[in-house]
């Protein structure tokens, strides 16, 4: 049941399907579930909580002995010693894979490299992408417009820019956006990656850290209850909908005068822990609507791979030339 491919060697793992890197939520709890169920857990710096980023990757050393990865978040971590950092309590503390994010992958790709650090880029476009590749990344995570989180303003949805961007590159890629089992798994593949990434799936597995109210929510989603935050500005993001992101959909237009759209952020934790949904932005991806149960994270792994391969094999079958 292995899926073994230039990724998987890459990584060190049993299959090549990765956690994504959520703030707050990305942590050890989580992420060690990943990696013990044969996949790769992500810890998050998007957080900004860097002192509390350090504990997690050691208690990950504590809780798995299999690999794992972090995110390096541009856009969100403060810190001007950032390379020192990831020196420091990622390099130093065995972590292999590293992925970067939210920002211009060419300004550290060089000097984490030279820590021995596998450097991956999240690209939302093809020019991105092209950009990451130049600046000397080991692989991409390709991350369509349908998937949760901060987005760039001008979406291209992942059916689309995956191919696009196998057509131009050779690195690996990782496909981010609307893969929550293993038929969109197989469909990744099918378009040019050898990986996944999901997000929206692991918020709503039960060694996720955040409220049941959010699970549920992620269980009664239908397929049109995400919102597509700020595309006029930047950052851009995909939420769950709720009043509060109702409201905002209708006023972040062009001309909008108010805050920013980061100031509705200021009572996260009373949404991820605390189970208010209106108190912040609930980030989700559209395959909420396809979300119907909490489950184990080696469930939705084991279930993902035994479908993947049984999709591929239905293929073969009923298209395979005689």
């Amino acid at each position: 049941m292995w899926i073994e491919n230039r990724l998987s060697k890459m990584l060190g793992v049993d299959y090549p399907i990765v956690q994504a890197p959520m703030g707050w939520i990305a942590r050890s709890q989580l992420a060690s579930a990943v990696s013990n169920a044969g996949g790769l857990g992500i810890i998050e710096t998007s957080s900004g909580e860097l002192d509390a980023v350090r504990e997690e990757i050691k208690k990950m050393k504590r809780l798995t002995a299999k690999p794992f990865g972090v995110n390096i978040a541009l856009a969100f971590v403060r810190d001007p010693n950032i390379v020192k950092f990831v020196d420091d309590a990622v390099a130093k503390e065995g972590v292999k894979f590293v992925t970067t994010s939210a920002g211009d992958p060419s300004k550290f790709c060089r000097e984490l490299k030279a820590l021995g650090l596998t450097v991956f880029h999240v690209v939302p476009t093809l020019k991105a992408a092209l950009k990451a590749v130049e600046a000397g990344v080991d692989g991409l995570v390709v991350e369509g417009g349908e998937g949760g989180g901060f987005k760039n303003p001008q979406s291209v949805m992942t059916m689309v820019l995956l191919p696009l961007v196998r057509e131009k590159v050779d690195v690996p890629i990782i496909a981010a956006g609307g893969i929550t089992c293993g038929r969109t798994m197989a469909a990744s593949f099918a378009l040019g990656a050898e990986g996944v990434q999901m997000g929206t799936r692991m918020v709503s597995a039960a060694e996720s850290p955040v409220h049941q109210n959010w699970k549920q929510a992620i269980i009664d989603a239908e397929d049109t209850s995400t919102v597509f935050l700020n595309q006029f500005s930047r950052p851009a993001l995909r939420a769950l909908r709720t009043e509060k992101t109702s409201r905002l959909e209708r006023e972040l237009v062009p001309g909008y005068q108010g805050p920013p759209v980061m100031a509705e952020f200021g009572r996260a934790k009373d949404l991820y822990f605390g189970g208010d949904m209106e108190a912040s932005i609930a980030l989700s991806g559209q395959v909420a609507g396809r979300i119907d149960s909490v489950k184990p994270v080696k469930q939705i792994i084991d279930e993902t791979v035994a479908e993947f391969h049984e999709t591929l094999a239905t293929l073969g079958r009923r298209y395979a030339s005689a």
